[in-house]
């Protein structure tokens, strides 16, 4: 599997506040971007595959929801999580 405990770990460690606060907005945009980006390659070479494809774009959303959270509560931490993960906006 892409996606090992392990991981996940490592991704709340180096976003979050501890690699067990997986409550963090800043960890759970990092988890998705990295799910997003694995997405989107399978989707790449699977083009039909639309049960992926919708998958992709609920993820894209609740991704961009956890942001606007973030960017209304605390606007340096919105910037912040933005500039590592070279998101767009």
């Amino acid at each position: 599997m892409y996606l090992t405990a392990e991981k996940k770990k490592s991704f709340f460690e180096k976003y979050g506040k501890s690699n067990t606060d997986t409550g963090s907005p800043e960890g759970q945009v990092a988890l998705f971007s990295y799910r997003i980006s694995h997405l989107t390659e399978h989707l790449k070479r699977n083009r039909k595959d639309f049960s992926t494809q919708r998958a992709l774009i609920r993820l894209v959303g609740k991704r961009r929801r956890i942001l606007n959270y973030l960017k209304d509560r605390d606007i340096e931490r919105y910037r912040a999580i933005i500039k590592d993960l070279n998101l767009r906006k």
